[in-house]
């Protein structure tokens, strides 16, 4: 249980890692270790466990068990940041220590999903998440699809009690880009900002001043190379590799959470990573055969651009 922090803040292109099961519906040790090694292979600077991860469906063991495969896996090859969230402060501290126990570079926290709570309250919360480790956190606004939107009031307080070294931001309440914008000038520029659209708002946000990216796995060499592009200025190249990576988030973005895991786990079994396409039950939608054809066509588009 080494550290995998490197010694810059994060930043870059940091997948969130999809939980591949077996036939029984066990966690696939497998496919994981061959999907953070394609990760590192394909130019991530480093993993996330979070959202589409499915840790809102994995119960407390199966969290557990997840954070430590991965941080036993990628073996000091980049930044592993771990999602913490949870209903209860106690219960995301306690998450937040084991993950820092087993080397996790970061946390990452969205406020609690049964109860809406007021600033003074999330405030709190994450604050309490923040005093608990030593490294820093990622505070997550995941209400496009989870949870209730977090006031730029909070944002601004845990800087101000923190520091931009121990506290970053994910911001996914829309719009995002004016929203993302607002933290950006509130802040006078020290906000360390993250995109987490899947990609769809990526070459807006990279021009807002973002410091990277979390995506899911399933796009990655995609994302990658549309962020080498953004970073190298290189704009024909920029809306090539976008166009499909955008009507691709768009199908998966239409039917929430369960339509990115749905979406997401099918193009990780079309690359092989996968063994099968598996969800944790239950789910409210499906892939349909309609829209399983027309993720391949832009697939078949985002492997010709990348080219």
């Amino acid at each position: 249980m080494t550290s995998s922090a490197t010694s810059q803040p994060l930043h870059g292109v940091l997948p969130v890692l999809h939980t591949p099961l077996t036939e029984q519906g066990e966690m696939d040790h497998e496919s994981l270790q061959r999907e953070i090694d394609w990760a590192f292979e394909t130019g991530a600077d480093g993993v996330v466990v979070a959202m589409v991860s499915e840790i809102l469906r994995l119960g407390d063991r199966g969290r557990r068990e997840l954070v430590e495969q991965v941080c036993e896996r990628v073996s000091g090859r980049g930044d592993i940041v771990i999602s913490v969230g949870a209903e209860s402060t106690a219960g995301a501290v306690d998450f937040a220590r084991h993950a820092e126990d087993w080397g996790a570079s970061a946390v990452m926290a969205i406020p609690p999903v049964a109860t809406t709570l007021g600033a003074t309250a999330t405030c709190e919360y994450f604050s309490a998440i923040a005093s608990s480790v030593s490294i820093p956190l990622v505070v997550q606004d995941a209400s496009g699809y989870v949870g209730a939107a977090i006031d730029l009031g909070v944002y601004l307080e845990l800087l101000n009690r923190f520091g931009s070294q121990r506290i970053f931001f994910k911001p996914e309440a829309s719009p995002l880009g004016p929203n993302l914008s607002k933290l950006r000038d509130a802040t006078d520029g020290q906000a360390r900002i993250f995109e987490g659209s899947g990609g769809i708002n990526l070459v807006d946000c990279h021009r807002r001043g973002i410091v990277g990216t979390m995506p899911g796995t399933d796009l990655l060499d995609g994302i990658v190379a549309l962020w080498d592009a953004l970073q190298a200025g290189d704009e024909k190249r920029t809306y090539a590799l976008s166009l499909p990576i955008v009507a691709i988030v768009a199908l998966q973005i239409q039917a929430g959470l369960d339509g990115f895991l749905a979406i997401e786990k099918y193009l990780m079994q079309k690359r092989g990573l996968f063994r099968n396409a598996h969800q944790i039950q239950p789910v409210a939608w499906t892939l349909d055969e309609e829209t399983r054809a027309e993720v391949d066509r832009l697939f078949a588009l985002l492997q010709a651009a990348i080219e």
